[in-house]
């Protein structure tokens, strides 16, 4: 199983990368080209363990899979046979329970294996299914699978009101709702600009929706869709854990290919901490001036609040950095499973409930630590490059399937950071 050695250094992180496509774009943006009949070609793809596996699903489905290149891919749905997606695909990541909404939509079955993925808390599927019951799809969980058949017209339109917001919730009814037969309203629609990306697409493909990027979206749904281009949008997360690198080392980054206006609240919170944040067309540049991190407070939100996906790599610069800092995580409940692996690198965190508390050091110490999820990998990775000796981080799995060649962009940085066995 690889692992990463990272020897840490009082090296500040400096130098220019470029931002990879989303994986929380490229995977319900991938599961939506079940839906129109012809080709469409996604551009920006990140080269990622997730997307090699949904891809994988699209091919077991029947569907007609070319690359280009290894950020572009061309997928006709038109071949699909089979509309099973089975667990020994579906349980490597949680996503996969995207291919549900086109598929029942365009076929009118699905069968699709109850997900897994990171171990981060409960996100159960319940709200997908309660919302395709409300239109008109029969639903039936039978030996780990979902099993939903749409009515002999077709999926109807209705008016969905989600209890919480939920990203794959929204994504797998807007994509379900695009072929559905009349209108459908979704309220306390997630606002994440991956869905945002996922709706644009849909639109190009002929889809009819409205109120895009707010919480009600309306779509009003058409017979049939065509194959178009898209380009993915840029991965503001994996941007995020790069700023936090450059942050904890005292350094000064420059990244391209991303937009600063879909990442405003991580943005502010680095200005809070004392960053220098200067920003441009399709650029994000943070400068420390040397100087340590302040830490910083926050609470974990849906978009366009502070996302749950950055909490991490926040507490990895609270660690080090100047006072004491409170976070609270409103999302996931068991998604602090990173603080004893920081702990064993100095750190002082105290948690209760849904709430940790850090009181910054001056430096952490290497040490071995485990990952258990994808955000908690990135958190230990900058961890250990800004501590002092060697540190181990095993069970990089995680990070692979999130982060495009991780190493290589924090060593063009300027990390002592190499994949070992």
């Amino acid at each position: 199983m690889d692992k990463f050695l990272v020897k840490g250094s009082t090296r500040p992180l400096t130098g220019e990368i470029k931002v990879s496509g989303a994986k929380n774009a490229s995977l319900p943006i991938l599961a939506a080209t079940l839906l129109p009949e012809g080709s469409s070609t996604l551009t920006n793809l990140p080269e990622l363990q997730d997307v090699s596996t949904l891809i994988s699903l699209m091919a077991e489905l029947g569907a007609e899979i070319s690359f280009c290149d290894k950020l572009s891919v061309t997928i006709n749905a038109d071949t699909v046979n089979n509309q099973c997606a089975p667990y020994d695909l579906v349980k490597k990541m949680r996503a996969s329970i995207l291919v549900l909404g086109p598929l029942l939509a365009r076929w009118g079955y699905a069968k699709v294996s109850l997900p897994g993925g990171c171990a981060i808390g409960s996100r159960p599927v319940d709200l997908h299914l309660k919302a395709l019951e409300k239109m008109q799809a029969e639903i039936q969980v039978e030996e780990g699978y979902v099993i939903a058949k749409a009515p002999a017209g077709g999926l109807q339109g209705a008016h969905i009101v989600f209890d919480t917001v939920t990203v794959t919730g929204t994504e797998n009814i807007l994509m379900a709702a695009v072929l559905a037969k009349g209108q459908t309203i979704i309220e306390n629609a997630a606002r994440e600009p991956e869905v945002t990306d996922l709706a644009d697409f849909l639109v190009k493909m002929g889809a009819r929706i409205s109120g895009i990027g707010t919480a009600t979206l309306v779509v009003d749904g058409v017979d049939t869709l065509q194959g178009a281009e898209h380009f993915i949008v840029a991965d503001r997360i994996e941007a995020g854990t790069y700023l936090a690198g450059a942050a904890i080392t005292r350094g000064d980054i420059t990244l391209h290919h991303v937009q600063a206006s879909l990442m405003e609240a991580v943005l502010d919170k680095f200005e809070e901490a004392g960053m220098e944040i200067t920003t441009g067309d399709n650029w994000i540049r943070l400068n420390s001036h040397g100087k340590r991190a302040k830490a910083v407070s926050l609470t974990t939100a849906p978009y366009p609040a502070f996302p749950t996906d950055m909490q991490a790599q926040f507490m990895a610069m609270n660690v080090t950095a100047e006072g004491s800092a409170t976070i609270k995580e409103t999302i996931f409940e068991n998604r602090f499973m990173h603080v004893p692996e920081l702990c064993r690198m100095g750190a002082k965190i105290k948690t209760q409930g849904n709430i940790a508390i850090s009181e910054g050091v001056e430096r952490l110490k290497g040490a071995p630590v485990m990952a258990t999820d994808l955000r908690a990998s990135a958190s230990l990775i900058i961890a250990a490059i800004a501590a002092e000796g060697k540190s181990v981080v095993d069970r990089i799995y995680h990070v692979d399937r999130g982060y495009e060649h991780i190493e290589e962009k924090f060593a063009r940085l300027g990390a002592d950071i190499t994949r070992i066995r």
